[in-house]
Order: structure tokens, then C-alpha cells, then sequence
């Protein structure tokens, strides 16, 4: 099948592209281990013995940058719809994050709650700005959702967050739950991406998964 020209161009792009060259020579899955070494090195937000959850995982390069990071005394479980070739130290769950049985397994994989979650989900492009917008803020408030139902007290959730339409609808829902939000942009980030990363930081919510499994004399 014939290449359009913009794929073409974006193939040549891609290929030229300073982080996607350090990628291949260093041996990590994609540029984007680059996006979350830099918050690393900024924020100390991935620390031993952690429990993490690295949700839209695949191709796996945060979680090659996570599983040193926790070591054999944390837990790191890494989640995408598509499938995704292990990574040392961590679980590998190849499945929808909507699905019922990939949360049980998530559930399974995580009984005690999450210390931290990461999400760098971005919805297939349709060309359509307002679509597109509103598919990639459906996945941020999803990690939201999934943050509310898992984190642990003072647990952290980081984000991608494409800004336009409900980002700041998105910023405020955080804000009820979280003591702070740190908002990066990586320098692997392309500029003309309107992609940012929000790190919220303390979680003080209950978590709604430990509150439906609680005895009932704890509640």
C-alpha cells in the first residue's frame, strides 16, 4: 500500500527526531521514556518499594523506566489494550482498562491500593480538533477515575493532559482530591504538541475500592 505524503513526512520526522534515535541506541521502546526520566529527575515521584500503576502502557517505555526505579520489593503493573512484550519486574495485563476483568486483575495484581499512578493514554487522532479533544481529556478524567477508586493516602497520579476544552474542568476535579499540582513539559514533549504532563501530588481522598471492600465494623 502507497504512503500519503504526510505519512511519508511524519515517517522522516519521526526517524530524525533527537529522542526517537536515543530510544533506539539505549534500548527503550519509545521516545516517551524520556518524558517521564525528566519529571523523574525533577520530582522523585517513582521511589523502592512502591506500588505503581503505568495504565496506556504500551510499547513500555515508562514502564522500563519504573521497574528499576521500584525494585523487586514494589509491585509494578502495567496495563494497555495492546499487546505489549514483558518487562523485568513488572506485570504485563493486555486488556482494556474499561473492561471488567482486566480492573480484577488490576484489583488482583494491586489488592493493598496503589502508591502511584501514571497515564500516558492519548486517543486515536481523528483529524477532528474537538473530538480529538474531547477523547484525551475522556482518558485524563478516566485516570482520575481510576486514582479515586485506588490510590492509597498521599498517593500521587500523573497525567497526560492535552490543553483546550475541559482541561480546566479536568484541573479543578483534581484539585478536590489532591494538595497539589505540578505541571510539566518535558523537553521530549514536541513543542507544537499542546501536551502537558499534571503530577497531583497528596492524594486525600478515600478511595473508593477500599471503601467498597472495608469491613463493615470499619466503616
Amino acid at each position: 500500500m502507497a504512503r500519503s505524503k504526510s505519512s511519508e513526512k511524519w515517517l522522516k520526522e519521526h526517524f530524525r527526531d533527537v529522542f526517537v534515535q536515543r530510544a533506539m541506541k539505549e534500548g527503550y521502546r519509545s521516545r516517551a521514556a524520556y518524558k517521564l526520566l525528566e519529571i523523574q529527575e525533577k520530582d522523585r515521584l517513582i521511589r523502592p518499594g512502591m506500588r505503581v500503576l503505568d495504565v496506556g502502557a504500551a510499547p513500555g517505555g515508562w514502564t522500563q523506566v519504573a521497574a528499576p526505579l521500584i525494585g523487586r520489593n514494589g509491585r509494578l503493573v502495567a496495563v494497555d489494550r495492546l499487546a505489549m512484550d514483558p518487562v523485568a519486574d513488572a506485570t504485563v495485563i493486555c486488556g482494556d482498562v474499561y473492561e471488567d476483568a482486566v480492573i480484577a486483575a488490576c484489583r488482583e495484581a494491586l489488592p493493598e491500593g496503589v502508591d502511584l499512578i501514571m497515564s500516558d493514554m492519548a486517543p486515536n487522532m481523528s483529524g477532528i480538533a474537538s473530538v480529538d479533544q474531547a477523547r484525551a481529556i475522556d482518558l485524563a478524567e478516566l485516570a482520575l477515575d481510576m486514582a479515586q477508586r485506588w490510590l492509597r493516602p498521599g498517593g500521587s497520579l500523573l497525567i497526560k493532559v492535552f490543553m483546550g476544552a475541559g482541561a480546566e474542568e479536568l484541573r479543578r476535579a483534581l484539585r478536590k482530591d489532591f494538595k497539589k499540582i505540578v505541571v510539566r513539559k518535558p523537553e521530549a514533549s514536541r513543542a507544537r504538541s499542546t501536551e502537558q504532563y499534571w503530577l497531583a501530588l497528596d492524594f486525600q481522598g478515600v478511595a473508593q475500592e477500599r471503601l467498597d471492600n472495608a469491613p463493615a465494623s470499619s466503616l
